[in-house]
Parts: structure tokens; sequence; C-alpha cells
């Protein structure tokens, strides 16, 4: 089932309309979409299809040429090119005479088992490429490998891209329609717990009920998701373990350096690059204070922003000895409802984010915001620990909206907005221009009639972001 990717979609168009050679590299990790994607755009264009496989490097050549002969209906018998240049060479001469796509699949692989197959494009390109209108596609699920060997300054290839697209996980918008029978709220406890990865989603049936799902492909050793996480960890990382500790104790709430290294049993000083490596594979992010330099400030705290990797490394990991011991259903299903509504309650201020988003692209914001982020710090006023939840900002004229997120199913909804009010000062240099209270249900009628006579407030419900 192929949904969103609009955008990706249309630059690729665009850049197809013009009609000349174009070397596109689109890159993400394993299951993300980039293949479904790639052929979405290939629908109705002829297309060189290859995918490389974690094989020698002579099975990888025969198997491309093979593709090679097979595309321009040439015998196989003539046998497999003696290296990669000529084969290179061979598509850019029949480019010459006809236009096409040619994809180059999981290049990553190809390329660690023959490091010269970089050097061979690069000469191709230069040589032969230029001179026709083929459109070329480099993919690959390694991230760290494509954006070192083939986008890095010291790739062969470095300059020659014309585009290059990372590929993440689907919006909440986006990963709804793959459920358009459900509720909003059934929705985002999907995208709360599998987020957004298409294949992750597809895995999915509606049909069995929330817990069943969680039990069938979490809870489960024989579930999709039961080692998906590890898996990924133990394919880009050396120290599989390691990396899983650490996403076990940001899972459990040591969101800085220090609190990490105590709870891992680490000296804190080596654990920056790994942290750094995970934030490259977007598994996690490093966030400060808005309106806090990144690079500078002693308040940062990592978060998993991946909700495969937070349901799992939260409820999953912990329990795993138990599952493979059979009790992996009971376990899902008993699951306090108290805990899953605290973890949805703390991925969904990055819903509310998400929604912000969608409506600053889209124009639909008082203010013309460019800027998304969240604030904590100690509040000048009371001399205590404060945050906010979400902000939303204009940095040209120094303006924001900010707001709380409370997924309850009650709460004081007065005390909540006086308390929003209060921290109108708390970010210096930006004048607060209004307050947004995003919740699970609609406030009460009171509460709303209320709001009717601010012009400086939103009222905002989980249906109401669905309806986007």
């Amino acid at each position: 089932m192929f949904v969103g990717r609009q955008r990706e979609l249309a630059q690729l168009e665009q850049l197809y309309t013009a009609e000349k050679f174009q070397l596109v590299v689109v890159y993400g990790r394993r299951r993300v979409g980039k293949t479904t994607l790639i052929s979405k755009f290939c629908e109705n264009k002829r297309t060189l299809f290859f995918t490389a496989l974690d094989q020698a490097d002579k099975d990888n050549l025969a198997d491309f040429s093979r593709a090679v002969y097979s595309f321009f209906d040439l015998p196989a018998t003539v046998g497999a090119f003696a290296t990669w240049a000529d084969a290179f060479e061979f598509i850019a001469e029949r480019g010459k005479r006809e236009r096409f796509v040619f994809v180059f699949d999981e290049l990553p692989y190809a390329a660690q088992r023959n490091e010269s197959i970089p050097s061979a494009l690069q000469v191709t390109i230069d040589r032969a490429f230029k001179q026709t209108n083929v459109f070329v596609m480099l993919c690959g699920s390694n991230e760290g490998f494509m954006e070192s060997d083939v986008l890095g300054r010291k790739s062969p290839l470095y300059g020659r891209r014309t585009a290059q697209m990372k590929i993440g996980p689907l919006g909440y918008l986006e990963a709804a329609q793959m459920f358009p029978g459900l509720s909003p709220q059934e929705q985002y406890e999907y995208y709360g717990c599998f987020g957004g990865v298409p294949y992750y989603l597809e895995q999915v049936d509606p049909q069995r009920g929330f817990r069943d799902n969680l039990a069938d492909l979490y809870f489960n050793p024989s579930g999709f998701l039961f080692d998906e996480p590890y898996g990924l960890l133990r394919q880009e990382f050396s120290e599989p373990a390691l990396y899983a500790s650490l996403l076990r104790a940001i899972a459990g709430g040591a969101n800085r350096t220090k609190l990490m290294a105590d709870r891992v049993g680490v000296d804190a000083t080596t654990i920056p690059k790994y942290l750094s490596s995970l934030c490259q594979l977007g598994i996690i992010e490093k966030a400060t204070p808005f309106g806090e330099n990144e690079h500078s400030s002693k308040r940062g705290i990592y978060r998993i922003c991946d909700a495969c990797y937070d349901f799992w490394f939260r409820f999953v990991m912990p329990r795993v000895s138990d599952i493979e011991g059979g009790f992996g259903d009971t376990l899902a299903h008993r699951l306090p409802e108290q805990q899953l509504d605290d973890y949805l309650g703390h991925r969904f201020e990055r819903l509310c984010l998400e929604w912000l988003g969608e409506q600053a692209r889209a124009g639909q914001l008082p203010i013309a915001v460019t800027r998304l982020g969240s604030w904590w710090g100690t509040n000048p006023s009371t001399h205590a620990q404060d945050d906010i939840d979400v902000i939303a900002a204009d940095p040209m004229e120094h303006t924001m909206l900010i707001g709380e997120c409370k997924y309850r199913e009650g709460f004081d909804e007065t005390s909540e907005l006086a308390d929003l009010d209060g921290k109108r000062g708390l970010v210096r240099g930006y004048a607060t221009e209004g307050i947004m209270l995003f919740t699970k249900k609609s406030v009460s009628q009171g509460t709303a009639e209320k709001c009717k006579s601010r012009n400086d407030v939103m009222l905002v419900t989980l249906d109401q972001m669905y309806r986007a």
C-alpha cells in the first residue's frame, strides 16, 4: 500500500521533466520505504533496476550483468562484464541512444565488497553519462556509507549528484492513511507505538485490535518487531549491546550523558560518539531548550524520536526473557492501561509539534512560524524548575505561541490555562502572541465558552489534529 511521499514524488518528477542527466541519491534506514518510493516514481518509465545483495563482488557483478542484458534485450550467454567500469560504460553508451532511468539499489552492499565502484561511477559520469539524459538513482540503507562514501567530500562521487533525498518515516497524517477505518484515537495509538515506518505499519492487522497487535508483533518471539530494533543495531554497529543499553537507559528516563553513564556503567567521556551515531540514524535526537545554542547549551537532553524503538526499549526489552518463556501474550494484554497512557502522553508532545509544523507550512497559524521546539529551565518568578511543552516561533519578528499538551481524560482546565498565561515571559527575547492547549478530548463547555472571549487562545483536540 503506497501512501504519502507526495512531496518527494513531486521533486523527482520535476527533476525528470528537465530531460537532462540527473544523479539522485536516495538514502535512509531500512524498511523506511525508499525502494517503494523509487518504484512508484518509476511507474510507466523505462527503468533498469538493480538491487545489490550482501554477497561476493563477483556474484553482484554477474547479477548486474544479467539485469543489464535483460533490460537491453541482449542474450545472457554473452557472459558477465569483466569489470564494473565496463558495465557502467556500456549503460552510458546506450544512454546516448535512448532515455531511461537507471536505479542502483543498495549500493553499499556492492561498494563495500568492491571499493572501486564509486570511482568507476565517477569516471563514467564525467566521460559519458553527462552527455546523456539518463536519470541515475543511487539508493542505500547504510546511512553512514551513503553520507560519507557517496555524498562526502572525500568520495569520488562528491559534487556529481544533482539532488539528494534522505527518506524518513511517514508523518502522523500519512501513517493514518494506512488505517482509514479507525478513529483518530486508534490511529494515534498505532502511530505512538509503531511509528511511521511503512513496513512496520503494514504488519498491523486493524481487525485484530490494538492489544492483539502488540502481542502479535512485539510480545511474540516470532513476531516481526520482537527483534527488529536490536536487529538494526546489529546491522549498523559493531557494539550493538552497548547501543542497546544506552537506548534502554534513555527510554527509562536517563536523558543526560552522566545519567546514562551511571545507568550503563561506562565512562561518560566515551558516550557522546555512540549518541552521535544514534542521532545520525534518526533513532534519537539531542534537544536543547528553545533559544539556546545546541552546541554550547549545558541543558541538552537526549530523546528517542523513533516510536518503535521508544516502545520496544521501554516495554519489550526488559521482558525479553519472559516473552521467550511463552508469557508474551499475557504481558501484552495485562500491560497496565496507566503505563500505556503515560507512554502515549509522552509521545503526544511530538504529535502536537507535528501538527504545528503542518499548520505552519499551510499558513494556518496566527504568526509566521518557522521554528518549533520546547523549553525547560528555572522560572524566575517561582525559582522552581518549569517547562513549556511546545513552542511555535517566528524568529524574525521574535514572536511565539506556547502550548501545553494534556493526554488525559480529565484535568483542571482553568488551572492549566492560567499556568500557561504565567509562562508568557519565560523565553527571553520573545513576545508570546498566544497560548495553546492540546488535549486528548474536548475541554468542558464552560472552558470552551470562556476561551471564546479571548482571541489569543487555541484549543486543539486529538480529533482536530487528525482532521488537519
